[in-house]
């Protein structure tokens, strides 16, 4: 009899276990906004090719959603920005910062881009910073920037 009980109670221990839903529990709300967010570091260019490019930038961690967007609007010209590229980031509330990075494709080239950058929660409410327009010039065909991690200066010979 008792192996019985024994054999019930594991079971329905095992049964309760599979059954709960684990994912529920993990749902936090929003953190807390920041009362102002920077950019703290960039925005620059981190790799060009001659078809695409990645820029990069810091800020102060923003808060609010846990799932964020860095927006990227260039263009060839300085005065139309009409362009954009996005790409999703999920923040993580333990760090003070958050890097954005967001790559930029179907670029020609040998061209002049401008570009500012900005960042928004996942419902689109942005968090309310901007950059000022900044420049980069995709490489020609088969050629590569790479401007982050900067790269050391070659050796005199």
């Amino acid at each position: 009899m008792k192996g019985l009980l024994l054999k019930l109670a594991i079971t329905a221990t095992v049964c309760t276990l599979l059954s709960s839903n684990p994912t529920v529990a993990q749902v936090l709300p929003p953190a807390k906004k920041a009362e102002h967010v920077d950019i703290t570091k960039g925005p620059a260019l981190e790799l060009a090719r001659d078809d695409f490019a990645i820029i990069r930038w810091t800020t102060n961690n923003p808060g609010g959603t846990d799932v964020h967007f860095g927006v990227v609007h260039y263009g060839t010209d300085p005065k139309d920005l009409s362009q954009a590229a996005k790409s999703p980031i999920r923040l993580n509330r333990t760090h003070r910062e958050t890097i954005f990075r967001v790559r930029i494709d179907g670029l020609k080239p040998q061209t002049t881009y401008y570009y500012k950058v900005t960042s928004t929660e996942s419902n689109g409410k942005s968090d309310g910073v901007e950059s000022p327009v900044n420049q980069f010039t995709t490489p020609g065909p088969g050629e590569r920037i790479v401007a982050y991690p900067p790269q050391p200066d070659p050796q005199p010979k």
